[in-house]
């Protein structure tokens, strides 16, 4: 007798190759890249240069899922923001140096959906990134999300400017500013930036004086009229 093994007549379902683009300012870097990436079958890969223009002649006419964004010098941020709001179904992944605090923090905050260490990790593990952030989720380490949660935690600044849009205030006064204009006193305040209570009096006094007003409720009007409301930026409580 006979056993027959039974046939389900199903087919392993293929995995749609991911589109992947390398944007980078060294030809060399781009080119061996883009070289190791066209190996694997899960990927389909083009490479532009590392600029706004050239990705977007290339978005005229192509698909991309995933965009790596590498260069020799700190990127220009602006290329994140860009296809945030001109592509934002495409996952901008930053190949970094190095764990930078500010440059980790301002790339997410501009639409990054990756920060990859390239010279700190192996090429596998960017194949993993890419399939990640393709996938909807957020690449990051343990030391960049202590950067996002830390930054969370931090007070907004409200940049206040004059006709000419040159600053007015210290950063800290602008903290101050921000603090003021969303309904705080001088106690909450103080206890928002680790300072004294006396302290921020003077810091109000400082700032009437730097604006020309009087009063808190004209501190207010003026940050309604003159302010530009800016993301927390990091500042240690102990700096007055």
């Amino acid at each position: 007798m006979r056993s027959a093994k039974q046939s389900t007549g199903t087919r392993p379902v293929a995995t749609e190759a991911v589109q992947v683009v390398v944007a980078d300012s060294g030809l060399i870097q781009s080119q061996l890249l883009t070289r190791a990436l066209k190996s694997r079958r899960d990927f389909q890969v083009s490479a532009v240069a590392l600029e706004t223009s050239a990705l977007h002649n290339f978005m005229q006419s192509n698909h991309a899922d995933v965009v790596l964004i590498a260069g020799n010098q700190l990127p220009d941020l602006s290329l994140l923001r860009w296809l945030r709001v001109s592509y934002p179904k495409i996952a901008p992944v930053l190949l970094a140096e190095n764990d930078d605090r500010e440059l980790v923090v301002n790339a997410l905050r501009a639409g990054a959906k990756g920060i990859f260490l390239f010279t700190q990790t192996p090429f596998a593990m960017l194949c993993k990134c890419i399939h990640c952030v393709f996938r909807g989720e957020v690449w990051i380490n343990s030391q960049q999300m202590n950067y996002v949660l830390d930054a969370l935690s931090e007070v907004p600044t409200l940049r206040v400017v004059n006709s000419t849009g040159r600053s007015l205030l210290t950063p800290r006064e602008e903290q101050v500013v921000a603090l003021v204009a969303d309904g705080l006193t001088n106690r909450g305040v103080a206890v928002e930036l680790g300072l004294s209570e006396h302290t921020i009096k003077k810091y109000l006094l400082r700032i009437f004086d730097k604006l020309g007003i009087s009063s808190r409720v004209e501190l207010v009007l003026y940050a309604v009229s003159h302010g530009e409301n800016r993301p927390a930026e990091w500042m240690p409580t102990s700096n007055a």
